[in-house]
């Protein structure tokens, strides 16, 4: 393999397809230090931000997604289109990237276009169990597919896709030999149960809103509580921090988080879902509607059908929440089950499984 291997990493809109983007690099750089990469994002998303803050270059795409209304945006579309092609263009003639590689979001869609026009291999990562727009596009045209789910493979060509998991926190695999350091790190007591909650790093307001209207019932049965609000919503429910109930705008130590639950409630992205397979832990799922194609429900369905979780979605909440969460609550036999059929679900080693398709790609 040749030594100044030069790479092109494209998506985002979301850290969804941004996190296992930077993921992916890592793994090309651990194996080639010369490796030149660069990533293309939209100019006006989270990636301008995170992406240099992990140490990669980053050009923008002025381009955006369709909205389901009629908008100035939508009206915008064709124009963005054609400049994001024309700059995709730039782009690959300057940088000559071995390899494209895109993660999904609407910025990954010209340039992986304009790469398959040149003959440049190019290879999909799709996160979710049912496939974004883009990545639905791109799949004819790319060399290989790399998915989460077996439950895609009837939206691609079968002979071009292979099921690796997507890339998650190596810290988590070993997160069982932490639980006393985990207790200790939240000061939490080990002879009662803890749920964590999970709403994203913004927060997610209906969960909140649950965890809240379910406080004195918490208390009753002497459940702890690690409560992540997200910054949107932590100086609206801080007033409830206590002995029982610690409310936390942000996790950084997501390994202790994930170490000292006993049972996690929480968001369904495909990243997060993927790292919840590792943690095995018992999950309640309560997917956002307000993500495209209803993703999050979808992701949480593949694991509720397999018996390695539950799911309530937003609108069942009020109605089934209390009875069917602390039925869990109550048996060990049905967290334990939980916990065993979700761990199965696991792809521990994605990246790297991931990097060796793209390093099949090179070779041919």
């Amino acid at each position: 393999m040749k030594k100044d291997l030069r790479v092109i990493l494209s998506g985002g809109g979301t850290g969804g397809h941004i996190y296992p983007a930077i993921a992916i690099a890592h793994e090309i750089k651990t194996r080639y230090p010369e490796a030149e990469i660069l990533f293309v994002g939209a100019s006006d998303r989270m990636e301008m931000e995170k992406v240099p803050q992990a140490g990669y270059k980053i050009e923008g795409l002025w381009i955006s997604g369709i909205q389901r209304k009629l908008t100035m945006s939508n009206l915008m579309f064709p124009f963005k289109l054609l400049s994001s092609l024309a700059k995709s263009r730039r782009i690959i003639r300057e940088f000559k990237p071995d390899v494209v590689i895109g993660t999904g979001g609407f910025a990954s869609g010209p340039l992986l276009k304009v790469a398959n026009s040149k003959g440049i291999p190019t290879l999909i990562q799709e996160q979710n169990s049912f496939p974004g727009i883009t990545n639905k596009l791109l799949a004819k045209q790319a060399d290989k597919i790399c998915a989460a789910y077996e439950e895609v493979k009837r939206f691609f060509p079968a002979e071009k896709t292979v099921i690796t998991g997507n890339p998650v926190r190596q810290d988590l695999l070993k997160i069982d030999e932490n639980r006393e350091k985990a207790l200790a790190h939240f000061g939490l007591e080990k002879d009662k149960k803890v749920v964590l909650v999970l709403g994203g790093s913004l927060g997610a307001r209906r969960i909140n809103q649950l965890v809240e209207a379910n406080l004195e019932r918490f208390k009753e049965e002497n459940i702890q509580l690690i409560w992540q609000t997200g910054k949107l919503y932590f100086e609206e429910y801080k007033k409830y921090n206590s002995g029982l109930v610690q409310t936390h705008l942000f996790l950084n130590e997501m390994n202790l988080a994930y170490g000292a639950a006993d049972v996690i409630i929480s968001r369904a992205g495909a990243g997060t879902v993927s790292e919840l397979s590792i943690v095995g832990k018992p999950v309640l799922f309560v997917p956002s509607p307000n993500v495209a194609e209803d993703h999050q429900a979808k992701n949480a369905m593949a694991v509720v059908k397999k018996n390695a979780a539950m799911m309530l979605k937003e609108n069942e909440l009020d109605e089934k929440f209390e009875t069917e969460f602390f039925a869990l609550m109550a048996s060990e036999e049905k967290q334990e089950e939980l916990g065993e059929n979700i761990k199965k679900l696991a792809l521990p080693n994605a990246t790297a499984r991931i990097v060796d398709e793209v390093e099949k790609l090179i070779k041919k």
